[in-house]
């Protein structure tokens, strides 16, 4: 009887899934890379053959030929906030559909130091590109100074020569909420902000204060929160006893949602009382009670910029210092002229 092999048995490779299959290996690489050029049923035939053999593509040897390691490093912060983790997750995905992995590193404070760790961790792992999603003012100025080597474009950002950047429109986001609320006849529109060392925040409120300005109406009630709906909820505290707004511009959902719990404690309505308008547009916004309008982002969008403007650099093209994504304004019933 005869004994078996005691060889290793030998790794599928792309000749054996072009062979199975009936195509050149030209076309199951470009199957594997998710090249669009490939009609539905070929690429129905190379991926049965690539599941019956088992075939996984030899990343390792591929580096080596390309000098590429199909990795994008992500630089966060404040990643438990709903903007900076959709965001992420929008690259992500973006990354994944250009075929690109993601390795994270998340900030626990955002020092020089802290920045320049991540980046030797990204260096070390021959990430292809760095994406940014730190969104406090100090960080372009961090990156600026170190000769990281790789591209760095960076997310909430408009960059600057020697960081590419991809942003929602902040300003005009502001403009369209106090705009609407103008609208509706308000002259007394107030802004809880989040905090101002945040570029976004930043911008929001410059945008309130200059659609005022322009409408020849003070810019004279601005509160400061941190993002998150307990603040909100003493921020509306102090509103409710004031009556001093009859709308507010609020800097994101949860702080706006908080607001409506101690308006509603204090007796007033939304929005006969105060209208309130909200951004970012989280899922939960159009179960608030009353719904909530809001500026909405689109993260997804923003990811895919992000990625457009990575695999530009990648590819050698110059491409445009910023890309910017619109925002738009989703009305709901948090919103109605003062009585």
């Amino acid at each position: 009887m005869a004994q078996p092999s005691s060889r290793p048995r030998r790794l599928p490779r792309l000749e054996d899934v072009a062979g199975l299959a009936g195509v050149s290996h030209q076309t199951v690489s470009r199957v594997v890379n998710n090249h669009p050029n490939v009609s539905t049923g070929t690429r129905h035939k190379v991926e049965a053959a690539i599941a019956e053999l088992g075939y996984r593509r030899n990343t390792a040897a591929r580096s080596l030929v390309t000098r590429r390691s199909q990795t994008i490093g992500v630089l966060g912060s404040e990643l438990s906030q709903y903007g900076p983790a959709n965001t992420m997750l929008g690259v992500e995905r973006a990354a994944r559909d250009a075929g690109y992995f993601v390795s994270v590193a998340a900030l626990r404070e955002v020092t020089r130091d802290t920045i320049l760790d991540a980046v030797r961790h990204f260096l070390d792992q021959s990430v292809d590109g760095i994406v940014v999603i730190v969104p406090h003012l100090a960080t372009l100025a961090a990156l600026a100074e170190l000769p990281i080597g790789v591209p760095v474009v960076a997310v909430g950002s408009d960059g600057n020569d020697a960081v590419g950047g991809v942003r929602v429109d902040q300003r005009k986001g502001a403009e369209l909420a106090v705009r609407h609320l103008l609208a509706q006849g308000h002259t007394r529109i107030g802004h809880v902000a989040g905090p101002q060392d945040w570029i976004d925040a930043v911008a929001r409120s410059d945008g309130w204060r200059s659609t005022l300005a322009a409408a020849g109406l003070e810019a004279d009630l601005l509160i400061e929160g941190d993002w998150s709906a307990g603040s909100g909820y003493d921020i509306g505290r102090r509103l409710a006893a004031d009556r001093h707004a009859t709308a507010l511009f609020v800097g994101n959902d949860q702080m706006a949602l908080g607001i409506l719990r101690a308006l509603n404690e204090a007796g007033l309505e939304v929005p006969k009382d105060v209208s309130l308008v909200g951004f970012d547009d989280q899922p939960e916004s159009a179960y608030f009670s009353p719904p909530l309008t809001v500026v909405r982002q689109d993260f997804e969008e923003l990811g895919r910029r992000c990625m457009d403007m990575m695999l530009a650099v990648l590819g050698g093209e110059e491409g445009p210092r910023t890309l910017v994504v619109e925002p738009e304004l989703v009305l709901r019933s948090s919103t109605a002229p003062p009585t």
